[in-house]
């Protein structure tokens, strides 16, 4: 070994413990983190006795009984549930995707008098909270004879309601140069078709982190079903696992931690599958290229 490799061992050797140091740190950290949610998914496999008398991830013995109890105790089945999670949570991607792409672009590509004020006024939608517009809404729904319906959940989707999208995006069409707007413009191509044959194409990380956020927003989300739903054939399965707490009779805990565990494996797969693209869409945004 060379005597310039041996002064440089020790510099190596400490940096490699440093990492394992560091990787264990995080690895005990994030098992700290995702100790409840592995905790609920134990939790839905013991017997009903021994949900909260025992805080270990280990049951003395597998009792799959939950599962069954869950997606058929109720007055409706859980896979109705689930299903209507699933029309409200596509229905409100496409609709995102959509309406937001356009607006979007009709605020970065676009010259129209009042641009920069239109543009501030949507960011200060966002401050404001949603409880602020829930009445309006409410009242408005109900004169329309929307309500127990989907349509509460789903139209205004398709009306770039979200103005947190429709910033992520018009940050990333900002980074993609102008160049091509003019030349196609020079080849005679329309706004709409330099939107859907040039902006669209190019925008793929983006439009995917869009669509993994409003899935995941509307998936979870709790309080808007519950407000404009009331048949519990239209209930969302984040509504329904609420049918499980009962404070005046026994509340079914194993039937609901297992119905809980079903409910994020939709989320978890859809994450997988598109973190790539989450990731990019992110890094990217904001970036000129």
């Amino acid at each position: 070994m060379s005597e310039r490799a041996e002064e440089r061992l020790p510099g190596v050797q400490y940096s490699r413990w440093s990492g394992i140091r560091k990787h264990t740190m995080l690895c005990c950290v994030s098992l700290v983190m995702l100790y409840p949610l592995l905790w609920m998914v134990s939790s839905s496999m013991k017997p009903e006795n021994e949900i909260f008398t025992s805080a270990s991830l280990f049951p003395s013995h597998f009792d799959l009984s939950a599962y069954k109890r869950g997606w058929f105790g109720l007055d409706v089945s859980f896979g109705r549930f689930f299903l209507n999670s699933l029309i409200v949570s596509v229905l409100s991607v496409i609709g995102n995707v959509m309406s937001c792409s356009l607006a979007a672009f009709a605020f970065a590509r676009l010259r129209f008098p009042g641009r920069h004020l239109w543009f501030s006024l949507m960011l200060g939608t966002l401050m404001l909270p949603y409880h602020v517009v829930l009445i309006p809404q409410y009242i408005l729904f109900l004169n329309l004879d929307w309500i127990d319906t989907f349509l509460p959940l789903v139209v205004p989707k398709f009306l770039a309601c979200d103005a947190f999208f429709i910033f992520l995006m018009v940050q990333f069409f900002r980074g993609i140069p102008r160049e091509l707007d003019e030349a196609a413009r020079i080849d005679g191509c329309s706004a709409w078709r330099i939107y859907w044959k040039i902006m669209l194409p190019l925008s793929t990380p983006v439009l995917a982190t869009a669509a993994i956020f409003s899935f995941i927003f509307t998936w979870d989300d709790f309080f808007a079903p519950l407000i404009y739903l009331g048949d519990p054939t239209h209930y969302t399965s984040q509504v329904a696992l609420r049918s499980f707490i009962d404070s005046t009779n026994q509340s079914d805990w194993g039937g609901l931690f297992a119905m809980s565990s079903l409910a994020v494996i939709p989320v978890f797969v859809f994450f997988v599958f598109f973190q790539r693209l989450l990731i990019e869409g992110i890094a990217t945004t904001g970036m000129k290229r």
